[in-house]
């Protein structure tokens, strides 16, 4: 299994930005899928994300197109999660998560995880 730690999370007025980090040791986050999930007090894990470098394919929740923006730096084994333009509701911990191509995004939610990194996001 994938050993994943999340970073970066922090409180950050609305508007603000934060850039979250998920490292893995000697991983290219290229040859797997791999995305973010968030999961607020109360409420159910949601998808923000997820890549599929094979077949090109990039899928973003509606509630954060145009906020939030995915790269990687594979000579460091880490992906970022640049979040812009942050609202309240964006308050969740989020934790970074890896599978093989073979799963598809569809089976992101079943592969390896990280730690989780608190986003707070205050009005």
């Amino acid at each position: 299994e994938v050993q994943l730690v999340d970073s970066g999370g922090g409180l950050v007025q609305a508007g603000g930005s934060l850039r979250l980090s998920c490292s893995a040791s000697a991983l290219n986050f290229d040859d797997y899928v791999y995305g973010w999930f968030r999961q607020a007090p109360g409420k159910e894990r949601e998808g923000v994300l997820c890549i599929s470098n094979s077949d090109d394919r990039t899928n973003y929740a509606d509630s954060v197109k145009g906020r939030f923006t995915v790269y990687s730096d594979n000579a460091k084994s880490t992906v970022y999660l640049q979040m812009n333009s942050l609202k309240p509701e964006d308050t969740a911990v989020y934790y970074c998560a890896v599978t093989t191509r073979d799963m598809g995004c569809e089976g992101l939610e079943f592969g390896s995880r990280g730690q989780g990194t608190q986003v707070t996001v205050s009005s």
